[in-house]
């Protein structure tokens, strides 16, 4: 049991950190997390390469650590497909966090829905799992009926548990992006 909530709890941070990419209206540094620059060959996380600043709701300041950088950093934030135009002045990349239309909200709220249910999916896969793993166990002997039984409902209520939380995360993020 302490494997398959450690297992759920994973899917549960992993959709806190999609949610954390799906931009809102507001600025978020979080939202670069998948942004990749190419740093001497080698394709490095955008937080590596620079910092990232947001002195206000709807702006944001990267600084990279290495000047030379500013080009090759712009043109990884616009093949991201983030929907946002960086500028620089040769020293800082600024980039306007543009108010959300409609349109894009709802695509918006669209994707963070399918991240959403690819995480109950693999609430479900997991129970599954627990599920095959219980009935081997009952086979094998070391598990009776009525253990099974009793084993198979606290798994359901575990897996009931989280698919409530992934629930209230996903509506908090759907209540986040279309009030922006």
């Amino acid at each position: 049991m302490a494997d398959i909530e450690e297992r759920m709890t994973k899917t549960i941070d992993s959709l806190k950190d999609s949610f954390n990419t799906i931009r809102t209206g507001r600025a978020n540094a979080a939202i670069f997390d998948k942004v990749r620059v190419d740093y001497y060959g080698t394709k490095s996380p955008l937080n590596q390469v620079a910092t990232i600043a947001i002195p206000e709701a709807r702006s944001v300041i990267i600084t990279p650590f290495d000047k030379s950088l500013i080009s090759e950093i712009e043109k990884a934030i616009q093949m991201a497909d983030l929907g946002l135009n960086p500028s620089n002045d040769g020293k800082v990349i600024r980039i306007a966090i543009p108010a959300l239309t409609a349109d894009r909200r709802k695509e918006l709220v669209k994707q963070a829905k399918t991240v959403a249910e690819n995480s109950r999916t693999a609430i479900r896969n997991i129970r599954r799992d627990g599920n095959d793993d219980l009935k081997k166990q009952q086979k094998d002997g070391t598990l009776t009926e009525d253990g099974l039984k009793t084993e198979t409902d606290k798994l359901q209520k575990l897996t009931d548990k989280y698919i409530d939380e992934i629930n209230k995360i996903y509506d908090a993020k759907e209540k986040d992006i279309m009030q922006n």
